[in-house]
């Protein structure tokens, strides 16, 4: 309940002004750390941060590693996971991570991420150059 209580604060204190979506978010890291995020929206919408992504780079700055769970609040009618950026993101950071979405009435919902993302784009995808090689060689 902990989670639950610290992800419900962070969506009291979140920026929707466009959406009035407000979101929170708390992770729990393995030693027992919580760090919350909320979403902070902006006139350019593409700048805006979802409550995830702002958790996640709060444990980041914070040391808290070893994610192990999350929960994200919002006043949607039902549980509501995070969306395709967000999934992404928490995949690469945590690929055990478990995820609750909780409404503020009560409704509950929980999955592994790898369920959200069943088919990640992760680092093995990516070709690595050794330092000083063309990139745009063969283009």
């Amino acid at each position: 309940m902990v989670l639950d209580e610290a992800a419900r604060t962070a969506m009291a204190r979140a920026y929707a002004p466009y959406s009035r979506f407000r979101v929170g978010a708390a992770l729990r890291g393995r030693d027992g750390r919580v760090v919350t995020g909320c979403n902070v929206e902006n006139a350019a919408y593409p700048a805006g941060i979802c409550a995830e992504r702002a958790a996640v780079a709060s444990a980041v700055v914070q040391g808290v590693s070893d994610l192990e769970e999350l929960v994200v609040v919002t006043e949607a009618g039902e549980p509501t996971p995070p969306c395709g950026m967000c999934r992404q993101v928490l995949y690469e950071m945590a690929p055990g991570l478990r995820v609750t979405s909780l409404t503020t009435r009560g409704e509950r919902a929980t999955w592994r991420i790898s369920e959200l993302l069943p088919h990640p784009f992760t680092s093995g995808a990516l070709e690595h150059h050794g330092a000083g090689q063309d990139r745009n060689r063969d283009r």
